[in-house]
Protein backbone atom coordinates (compact mmCIF):
# COMPACT_ATOMS: atom_id res chain seq x y z
CA UNK A 1 0.00 0.00 0.00
CA UNK A 2 1.52 3.85 -0.89
CA UNK A 3 1.45 6.04 1.97
CA UNK A 4 -0.62 9.19 1.87
CA UNK A 5 2.68 11.10 1.41
CA UNK A 6 3.59 9.46 -1.66
CA UNK A 7 0.43 8.91 -3.15
CA UNK A 8 0.80 13.03 -3.32
CA UNK A 9 3.99 13.01 -4.29
CA UNK A 10 3.09 11.39 -7.45
CA UNK A 11 -0.01 13.73 -7.65
CA UNK A 12 1.97 16.52 -7.70
CA UNK A 13 4.69 15.13 -10.48
CA UNK A 14 1.96 14.31 -12.21
CA UNK A 15 0.27 17.72 -12.44
CA UNK A 16 3.60 19.23 -13.08
CA UNK A 17 4.51 16.93 -15.97
CA UNK A 18 1.48 17.74 -17.58
CA UNK A 19 1.46 21.41 -16.71
CA UNK A 20 5.11 21.49 -18.60
CA UNK A 21 3.62 19.73 -21.63
CA UNK A 22 1.20 22.27 -22.07
CA UNK A 23 3.62 25.28 -21.62
CA UNK A 24 3.86 27.20 -24.58
CA UNK A 25 7.27 28.24 -26.48
CA UNK A 26 8.26 31.96 -25.53
CA UNK A 27 9.33 33.58 -28.84
CA UNK A 28 10.43 37.03 -29.38
CA UNK A 29 10.71 37.99 -33.32
CA UNK A 30 13.04 41.36 -33.86
CA UNK A 31 12.94 42.95 -36.96
CA UNK A 32 13.34 46.60 -38.19
CA UNK A 33 9.71 47.71 -38.89
CA UNK A 34 6.64 46.36 -40.61
CA UNK A 35 6.76 48.71 -43.91
CA UNK A 36 5.62 46.75 -46.86
CA UNK A 37 8.64 44.79 -48.17
CA UNK A 38 9.71 41.20 -48.61
CA UNK A 39 10.88 40.25 -45.02
CA UNK A 40 7.98 42.28 -43.48
CA UNK A 41 5.23 40.12 -45.55
CA UNK A 42 7.06 37.11 -45.06
CA UNK A 43 6.93 38.03 -41.78
CA UNK A 44 3.49 38.82 -41.31
CA UNK A 45 2.75 35.68 -43.26
CA UNK A 46 4.45 33.31 -40.76
CA UNK A 47 2.75 34.76 -38.11
CA UNK A 48 -0.50 34.29 -39.43
CA UNK A 49 0.32 30.77 -39.58
CA UNK A 50 1.47 29.89 -36.22
CA UNK A 51 -0.80 28.11 -33.44
CA UNK A 52 -0.53 30.12 -30.53
CA UNK A 53 -1.82 27.43 -28.36
CA UNK A 54 1.59 26.13 -28.83
CA UNK A 55 3.64 29.63 -28.92
CA UNK A 56 3.67 32.63 -27.35
CA UNK A 57 5.23 35.18 -29.32
CA UNK A 58 6.52 38.73 -28.58
CA UNK A 59 7.31 41.18 -31.75
CA UNK A 60 10.14 43.98 -31.27
CA UNK A 61 10.23 46.27 -33.72
CA UNK A 62 12.26 49.44 -34.15
CA UNK A 63 10.11 51.57 -35.90
CA UNK A 64 6.30 50.86 -35.21
CA UNK A 65 4.49 53.34 -38.01
CA UNK A 66 4.99 50.17 -40.74
CA UNK A 67 1.73 49.86 -42.68
CA UNK A 68 1.70 46.12 -42.29
CA UNK A 69 0.94 46.37 -38.31
CA UNK A 70 -2.33 45.88 -38.57
CA UNK A 71 -2.16 42.62 -40.25
CA UNK A 72 -0.45 40.95 -37.19
CA UNK A 73 -2.12 38.72 -35.65
CA UNK A 74 -3.66 39.84 -32.43
CA UNK A 75 -2.66 37.10 -30.30
CA UNK A 76 1.11 38.48 -30.93
CA UNK A 77 2.33 40.63 -28.73
CA UNK A 78 4.10 44.01 -30.35
CA UNK A 79 6.67 45.06 -27.39
CA UNK A 80 6.60 49.27 -26.41
CA UNK A 81 9.02 51.09 -28.28
CA UNK A 82 12.24 50.84 -27.13
CA UNK A 83 13.09 54.38 -24.86
CA UNK A 84 15.98 55.47 -27.64
CA UNK A 85 13.88 54.52 -30.25
CA UNK A 86 10.86 57.15 -29.13
CA UNK A 87 13.87 59.71 -28.11
CA UNK A 88 15.62 59.21 -31.82
CA UNK A 89 12.29 60.19 -33.30
CA UNK A 90 12.07 63.54 -31.13
CA UNK A 91 12.83 66.48 -33.03
CA UNK A 92 16.85 68.01 -32.44
CA UNK A 93 15.53 70.61 -29.99
CA UNK A 94 12.78 68.15 -28.03
CA UNK A 95 16.02 65.69 -27.68
CA UNK A 96 17.73 68.11 -25.82
CA UNK A 97 14.84 69.15 -23.99
CA UNK A 98 14.16 65.47 -23.15
CA UNK A 99 18.10 65.41 -21.83
CA UNK A 100 18.27 68.24 -19.43
CA UNK A 101 14.94 67.44 -17.83
CA UNK A 102 16.43 63.87 -17.50
CA UNK A 103 19.87 65.44 -16.39
CA UNK A 104 20.96 62.23 -18.42
CA UNK A 105 22.92 63.42 -22.16
CA UNK A 106 24.27 59.83 -22.92
CA UNK A 107 21.59 59.23 -25.24
CA UNK A 108 21.90 62.70 -27.61
CA UNK A 109 25.78 61.92 -27.31
CA UNK A 110 25.00 58.51 -29.17
CA UNK A 111 22.79 60.16 -31.67
CA UNK A 112 25.15 62.67 -32.57
CA UNK A 113 27.75 60.22 -32.84
CA UNK A 114 25.72 58.57 -35.10
CA UNK A 115 24.66 61.93 -37.36
CA UNK A 116 28.35 63.07 -37.35
CA UNK A 117 29.84 59.19 -38.18
CA UNK A 118 27.12 58.39 -40.93
CA UNK A 119 27.98 62.50 -42.88
CA UNK A 120 32.10 61.30 -42.49
CA UNK A 121 32.04 57.95 -43.97
CA UNK A 122 30.71 56.53 -47.37
CA UNK A 123 28.07 53.73 -46.34
CA UNK A 124 25.71 51.39 -47.40
CA UNK A 125 23.03 49.45 -45.42
CA UNK A 126 25.63 47.46 -43.75
CA UNK A 127 27.86 50.11 -42.66
CA UNK A 128 25.12 52.52 -41.50
CA UNK A 129 23.73 49.32 -39.07
CA UNK A 130 27.53 49.07 -37.62
CA UNK A 131 28.16 52.79 -37.33
CA UNK A 132 24.39 53.17 -35.81
CA UNK A 133 24.61 50.58 -33.49
CA UNK A 134 28.50 51.05 -32.44
CA UNK A 135 26.62 54.53 -31.52
CA UNK A 136 23.34 53.55 -30.01
CA UNK A 137 24.53 50.62 -28.13
CA UNK A 138 25.93 51.24 -24.49
CA UNK A 139 22.38 53.13 -24.51
CA UNK A 140 19.38 50.92 -25.88
CA UNK A 141 18.21 48.88 -23.14
CA UNK A 142 18.06 44.85 -22.84
CA UNK A 143 15.29 42.55 -23.12
CA UNK A 144 15.23 41.24 -19.67
CA UNK A 145 12.49 38.39 -20.26
CA UNK A 146 14.00 34.52 -20.76
CA UNK A 147 12.72 33.49 -24.17
CA UNK A 148 13.21 29.82 -25.50
CA UNK A 149 13.98 31.10 -28.93
CA UNK A 150 14.98 34.27 -29.93
CA UNK A 151 15.02 35.38 -33.78
CA UNK A 152 16.30 38.40 -35.31
CA UNK A 153 14.05 38.71 -38.54
CA UNK A 154 16.65 40.65 -40.89
CA UNK A 155 20.51 41.35 -40.81
CA UNK A 156 22.14 44.42 -39.28
CA UNK A 157 20.37 46.15 -36.02
CA UNK A 158 17.98 42.78 -35.24
CA UNK A 159 20.54 40.62 -35.69
CA UNK A 160 23.01 43.08 -33.42
CA UNK A 161 20.38 43.25 -30.94
CA UNK A 162 19.44 39.81 -30.31
CA UNK A 163 22.75 38.73 -30.05
CA UNK A 164 23.81 41.16 -27.38
CA UNK A 165 20.72 42.46 -25.52
CA UNK A 166 17.92 39.55 -25.47
CA UNK A 167 18.33 36.52 -22.84
CA UNK A 168 17.36 33.14 -25.07
CA UNK A 169 18.03 29.33 -24.86
CA UNK A 170 18.34 29.28 -29.02
CA UNK A 171 18.99 32.05 -30.80
CA UNK A 172 17.95 31.93 -34.79
CA UNK A 173 19.08 35.00 -37.88
CA UNK A 174 17.83 35.31 -40.68
CA UNK A 175 19.81 36.67 -44.13
CA UNK A 176 17.24 37.91 -46.70
CA UNK A 177 20.16 39.35 -48.61
CA UNK A 178 23.01 38.55 -50.40
CA UNK A 179 25.55 38.89 -48.16
CA UNK A 180 28.58 40.06 -49.57
CA UNK A 181 31.05 42.17 -47.08
CA UNK A 182 34.21 43.74 -47.14
CA UNK A 183 36.54 42.71 -44.49
CA UNK A 184 35.99 45.21 -41.98
CA UNK A 185 32.12 44.39 -42.07
CA UNK A 186 32.64 40.68 -41.98
CA UNK A 187 34.81 41.17 -38.70
CA UNK A 188 32.61 43.50 -36.99
CA UNK A 189 29.68 41.08 -37.52
CA UNK A 190 31.24 37.87 -37.23
CA UNK A 191 31.12 38.42 -33.34
CA UNK A 192 27.40 38.90 -33.56
CA UNK A 193 26.93 35.80 -35.54
CA UNK A 194 29.39 33.74 -33.24
CA UNK A 195 25.99 34.23 -30.26
CA UNK A 196 23.53 32.53 -32.85
CA UNK A 197 22.83 28.33 -32.92
CA UNK A 198 21.68 28.37 -36.30
CA UNK A 199 21.02 31.16 -39.53
CA UNK A 200 18.62 30.97 -41.95
CA UNK A 201 18.68 31.77 -45.26
CA UNK A 202 15.82 32.82 -47.35
CA UNK A 203 17.32 30.67 -50.82
CA UNK A 204 20.06 28.15 -51.53
CA UNK A 205 21.90 31.45 -53.83
CA UNK A 206 21.68 33.56 -50.45
CA UNK A 207 23.03 30.51 -48.22
CA UNK A 208 25.52 30.25 -50.74
CA UNK A 209 26.77 34.26 -50.66
CA UNK A 210 26.39 34.05 -47.14
CA UNK A 211 28.88 30.64 -46.34
CA UNK A 212 31.54 32.50 -49.13
CA UNK A 213 31.61 35.25 -46.33
CA UNK A 214 31.43 32.91 -43.02
CA UNK A 215 32.12 29.59 -43.86
CA UNK A 216 32.25 28.71 -40.08
CA UNK A 217 28.55 28.56 -40.30
CA UNK A 218 28.39 26.30 -43.15
CA UNK A 219 26.44 23.62 -41.27
CA UNK A 220 24.71 25.65 -39.19
CA UNK A 221 22.98 27.39 -42.06
CA UNK A 222 19.81 26.38 -43.02
CA UNK A 223 17.37 27.04 -46.05
CA UNK A 224 13.71 28.46 -45.59
CA UNK A 225 12.38 30.14 -48.15
CA UNK A 226 10.08 33.79 -47.22
CA UNK A 227 6.89 32.13 -46.95
CA UNK A 228 3.84 32.61 -48.57
CA UNK A 229 0.06 32.03 -48.40
CA UNK A 230 -1.40 31.83 -51.56
CA UNK A 231 -4.94 31.58 -50.27
CA UNK A 232 -4.32 34.65 -48.33
CA UNK A 233 -3.22 36.92 -51.09
CA UNK A 234 -5.64 35.66 -53.83
CA UNK A 235 -8.55 36.43 -51.19
CA UNK A 236 -6.58 40.11 -50.19
CA UNK A 237 -6.71 40.46 -54.38
CA UNK A 238 -10.12 40.97 -54.68
CA UNK A 239 -10.72 43.29 -52.14
CA UNK A 240 -9.14 47.12 -51.30
CA UNK A 241 -8.04 49.80 -53.55
CA UNK A 242 -6.65 49.21 -57.12
CA UNK A 243 -5.55 51.97 -59.66
CA UNK A 244 -7.59 54.94 -59.61
CA UNK A 245 -6.52 56.96 -62.44
CA UNK A 246 -8.70 54.99 -65.00
CA UNK A 247 -5.99 54.48 -67.25
CA UNK A 248 -7.14 52.28 -70.08
CA UNK A 249 -3.58 51.22 -71.53
CA UNK A 250 -0.96 48.21 -70.85
CA UNK A 251 0.10 48.69 -66.65
CA UNK A 252 3.27 47.61 -65.78
CA UNK A 253 3.97 47.08 -61.95
CA UNK A 254 7.08 47.70 -59.68
CA UNK A 255 7.22 46.64 -56.13
CA UNK A 256 10.27 47.21 -53.52
CA UNK A 257 12.27 49.96 -51.96
CA UNK A 258 13.17 53.10 -53.39
CA UNK A 259 16.85 52.64 -52.65
CA UNK A 260 19.58 51.31 -54.80
CA UNK A 261 19.17 47.46 -54.85
CA UNK A 262 16.07 47.95 -56.52
CA UNK A 263 17.60 49.41 -59.60
CA UNK A 264 15.28 51.86 -60.54
CA UNK A 265 17.78 54.19 -62.57
CA UNK A 266 17.59 50.83 -64.62
CA UNK A 267 13.51 50.94 -64.73
CA UNK A 268 13.66 54.66 -65.07
CA UNK A 269 16.07 54.25 -68.26
CA UNK A 270 13.83 51.13 -69.68
CA UNK A 271 11.09 53.36 -69.23
CA UNK A 272 12.06 56.11 -71.32
CA UNK A 273 12.84 53.66 -74.13
CA UNK A 274 9.10 52.43 -74.35
CA UNK A 275 8.11 55.95 -74.46
CA UNK A 276 10.82 55.93 -77.28
CA UNK A 277 8.70 53.73 -79.21
CA UNK A 278 5.73 55.42 -78.81
CA UNK A 279 3.83 52.69 -77.01
CA UNK A 280 0.77 53.17 -74.55
CA UNK A 281 1.43 52.63 -71.67
CA UNK A 282 2.17 53.62 -67.90
CA UNK A 283 4.55 52.15 -65.14
CA UNK A 284 3.53 52.32 -61.39
CA UNK A 285 5.57 51.64 -58.64
CA UNK A 286 4.01 51.17 -55.11
CA UNK A 287 7.76 52.09 -52.57
CA UNK A 288 8.84 53.89 -50.49
CA UNK A 289 12.61 55.14 -49.88
CA UNK A 290 15.53 57.53 -49.49
CA UNK A 291 15.86 57.89 -53.35
CA UNK A 292 12.61 59.10 -54.00
CA UNK A 293 13.37 62.43 -54.58
CA UNK A 294 16.29 60.93 -56.77
CA UNK A 295 14.36 59.49 -59.02
CA UNK A 296 11.33 62.04 -58.83
CA UNK A 297 13.99 64.27 -60.90
CA UNK A 298 15.13 61.39 -62.84
CA UNK A 299 11.73 61.08 -63.89
CA UNK A 300 11.22 64.72 -64.36
CA UNK A 301 14.44 65.16 -66.54
CA UNK A 302 13.41 62.35 -68.50
CA UNK A 303 9.76 63.84 -68.95
CA UNK A 304 8.06 60.47 -67.97
CA UNK A 305 5.67 62.67 -65.79
CA UNK A 306 3.02 60.78 -67.09
CA UNK A 307 4.64 57.33 -67.77
CA UNK A 308 6.73 56.33 -64.84
CA UNK A 309 4.30 56.58 -61.44
CA UNK A 310 5.25 56.81 -57.79
CA UNK A 311 1.87 55.57 -55.56
CA UNK A 312 3.67 55.03 -52.72
CA UNK A 313 3.20 52.48 -50.61
CA UNK A 314 -0.49 50.08 -50.08
CA UNK A 315 -1.20 47.79 -46.85
CA UNK A 316 -2.63 45.42 -49.48
CA UNK A 317 -0.45 45.77 -52.71
CA UNK A 318 -2.66 42.62 -54.22
CA UNK A 319 -5.27 44.41 -56.32
CA UNK A 320 -2.22 46.11 -58.16
CA UNK A 321 -0.63 43.26 -59.14
CA UNK A 322 -4.12 41.54 -60.27
CA UNK A 323 -4.62 44.87 -62.45
CA UNK A 324 -1.37 44.77 -63.91
CA UNK A 325 -0.30 43.76 -67.56
CA UNK A 326 3.13 43.09 -66.68
CA UNK A 327 4.93 42.60 -63.22
CA UNK A 328 8.69 44.12 -63.75
CA UNK A 329 11.56 43.85 -61.00
CA UNK A 330 15.43 45.91 -61.67
CA UNK A 331 16.53 44.42 -58.53
CA UNK A 332 20.93 44.37 -58.35
CA UNK A 333 20.11 41.52 -55.73
CA UNK A 334 17.29 39.97 -54.03
CA UNK A 335 17.77 37.11 -50.88
CA UNK A 336 14.70 35.36 -52.66
CA UNK A 337 12.34 37.76 -54.53
CA UNK A 338 9.14 37.70 -52.26
CA UNK A 339 7.53 40.45 -54.68
CA UNK A 340 7.72 38.06 -57.91
CA UNK A 341 6.15 35.39 -56.22
CA UNK A 342 3.20 36.99 -55.50
CA UNK A 343 2.95 38.19 -59.15
CA UNK A 344 3.35 34.54 -60.17
CA UNK A 345 0.59 33.34 -57.57
CA UNK A 346 -1.82 36.12 -59.36
CA UNK A 347 -0.81 34.77 -62.58
CA UNK A 348 0.58 38.11 -63.64
CA UNK A 349 3.98 37.64 -66.32
CA UNK A 350 7.31 38.67 -65.20
CA UNK A 351 9.97 40.46 -66.36
CA UNK A 352 12.95 40.25 -64.28
CA UNK A 353 16.74 40.97 -63.68
CA UNK A 354 19.05 38.25 -63.66
CA UNK A 355 20.27 38.70 -59.86
CA UNK A 356 21.63 36.05 -58.11
CA UNK A 357 18.81 34.67 -56.56
CA UNK A 358 16.25 34.49 -59.22
CA UNK A 359 16.54 31.19 -60.96
CA UNK A 360 15.31 30.07 -57.46
CA UNK A 361 12.02 30.65 -58.44
CA UNK A 362 11.72 31.92 -62.19
CA UNK A 363 11.89 29.35 -65.17
CA UNK A 364 12.89 31.88 -68.12
CA UNK A 365 10.59 32.04 -71.14
CA UNK A 366 8.09 29.65 -68.78
CA UNK A 367 6.90 31.46 -65.61
CA UNK A 368 8.11 34.89 -66.97
CA UNK A 369 11.00 36.44 -68.54
CA UNK A 370 14.97 36.36 -66.89
CA UNK A 371 16.90 39.30 -68.84
CA UNK A 372 19.93 41.56 -68.39
CA UNK A 373 20.59 43.74 -66.06
CA UNK A 374 20.07 47.05 -68.01
CA UNK A 375 17.78 48.98 -69.82
CA UNK A 376 18.04 47.58 -72.97
CA UNK A 377 17.26 43.86 -71.29
CA UNK A 378 14.53 45.29 -69.08
CA UNK A 379 12.81 46.98 -72.47
CA UNK A 380 13.21 44.40 -74.59
CA UNK A 381 11.60 41.96 -72.47
CA UNK A 382 8.75 44.40 -71.86
CA UNK A 383 8.41 44.77 -75.77
CA UNK A 384 8.34 40.92 -76.07
CA UNK A 385 5.25 40.32 -73.62
CA UNK A 386 3.78 42.98 -75.59
CA UNK A 387 4.34 42.36 -79.04
CA UNK A 388 4.54 38.63 -79.06
CA UNK A 389 1.06 37.71 -77.99
CA UNK A 390 1.66 33.96 -78.19
CA UNK A 391 4.64 34.04 -75.14
CA UNK A 392 2.62 36.36 -72.78
CA UNK A 393 -0.33 34.05 -73.38
CA UNK A 394 2.18 30.65 -73.16
CA UNK A 395 3.67 32.47 -69.96
CA UNK A 396 0.44 33.27 -68.29
CA UNK A 397 -1.13 29.54 -69.03
CA UNK A 398 1.76 28.13 -67.20
CA UNK A 399 1.39 30.47 -64.25
CA UNK A 400 -2.00 28.80 -63.47
CA UNK A 401 -0.22 25.18 -63.82
CA UNK A 402 2.48 26.13 -61.44
CA UNK A 403 2.31 25.37 -57.74
CA UNK A 404 0.69 28.49 -55.40
CA UNK A 405 2.16 29.28 -52.71
CA UNK A 406 5.09 27.37 -50.07
CA UNK A 407 3.58 26.92 -46.48
CA UNK A 408 5.16 24.02 -46.32
CA UNK A 409 8.53 26.55 -45.32
CA UNK A 410 6.46 27.05 -42.32
CA UNK A 411 7.18 22.84 -41.71
CA UNK A 412 10.51 23.54 -41.82
CA UNK A 413 10.54 26.21 -39.23
CA UNK A 414 8.41 24.05 -36.99
CA UNK A 415 11.06 22.09 -36.63
CA UNK A 416 14.01 24.50 -36.91
CA UNK A 417 12.92 25.40 -33.45
CA UNK A 418 11.97 22.27 -32.11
Amino acid sequence: MWSNERFLKKIRNYILKSEVKKMKKNILFVIDSLDCAGAEKSLVTLLSLLNYSEYSVDLMLFAHDGILKELVPKEVNILEPLTYTEFSNLSLLSALDFSIKKVNFKMMAARLKYSFNIRRERNNNLQKARLFWQAINPVIENNYKNYDIAISYAQGIPTFYVAEKVKAKIKLAWVNVSYRLDEKEKKFQQDFYDQYDKIVAVSESTKEIFNETFDQYTNNTHVIYDINNADFIMKMADIGTSYNDKYDGIRILTIGRLNHQKGYDIAIAACKKLKEEGLDFRWYVLGKGPLREDIEKQIERDGLMDHFKLLGVEANPYPFIKDADIYVQTSRFEGFGLAIAEARMLNVPVVTTRFDAVYNQMVDEKNGLVVDMNANGVSEGIMRLINEEDIKEKIINYLKTEKKGNQEELDKFIQLIG
